[in-house]
């Protein structure tokens, strides 16, 4: 595929010429192509007129498979927010001026979201996850697609991160009001098309933010030891 340039939709030659072609059996292409389709590379269609041809991979199954490489690496908040401080400020800089209407309409209204503070571990959970929303949509928007799938991929990590380790218990009134002013702040320099000042107020938002999450990670720490 990576040597004939094949793109999405070609068809792959048919499984005799593949035998033929690499001089193995038929199980091992068989087993090649099952493979291959496992990872949504290629789709198979069965019956007259059906053979394989070349998929195209979804954000969602790469970020999947990446998330399983990473879930065995026990990432820590400092892990993730080491990333995030370099990448995101420089996201937020190049889309300043460049989101039309609906896509700041859209970032708006998911900064809005929840008015009030949390004040059960639940409520605080769907707020963290929320928060993320609004991150991933901003990597959606990403002009580069190397920049907006890492950076997409860091904040579904961290709603993994926060669902499993529980880093939403106790609710945290800050994270809550200095993110969402924050990002209240963000929407509207990406509005008035500022690059500095988008960078400056993402920055500053991945810095509380940290700080925030690593408390309640160090909560969570102390609560394990304390059982």
């Amino acid at each position: 595929m990576v040597e004939r340039d094949l793109k999405a939709g070609d068809k792959l030659p048919n499984e005799g010429a593949m035998i033929e072609q690499f001089g193995v059996s038929k199980g091992t292409v068989r087993e090649a192509l099952r493979i291959l389709e496992a990872q949504g590379l290629i789709v198979t269609k069965t019956g007259p007129g059906g053979g394989s041809i070349v998929g195209e991979v979804s954000t969602e199954r790469a970020r999947s498979l990446l998330a399983n490489y990473f879930y065995f690496q026990n990432l820590s908040v400092a892990d993730i927010y080491q990333m995030r401080k370099v990448l995101e400020p420089e996201l937020a800089a190049s889309l300043a001026g460049r989101l039309d209407e609906g896509q700041l309409a859209e970032l708006h209204s998911l900064a809005l979201r929840h008015p009030e503070p949390a004040t059960t571990a639940e409520e605080e959970k769907e707020q963290h996850i929320s928060s993320l929303v609004f991150h991933a949509r901003l990597s959606d928007f990403a002009g580069n697609r190397l920049l907006g799938f890492i950076i997409g991929f860091m904040a579904q990590a961290l709603t993994d991160l926060t669902v499993y380790r529980q880093l939403y218990d106790p609710p945290n009134v800050d994270l809550w009001r200095k993110g969402r002013q924050h990002q209240l702040q963000l929407v509207e320099a990406l509005r008035q098309g500022e690059p500095e000042r988008a960078r400056k107020i993402m920055y500053s938002h991945m810095q509380i933010a940290e700080e925030l999450m690593s408390v309640q990670e160090a909560h969570l720490q102390r609560r394990f030891l304390g059982e």
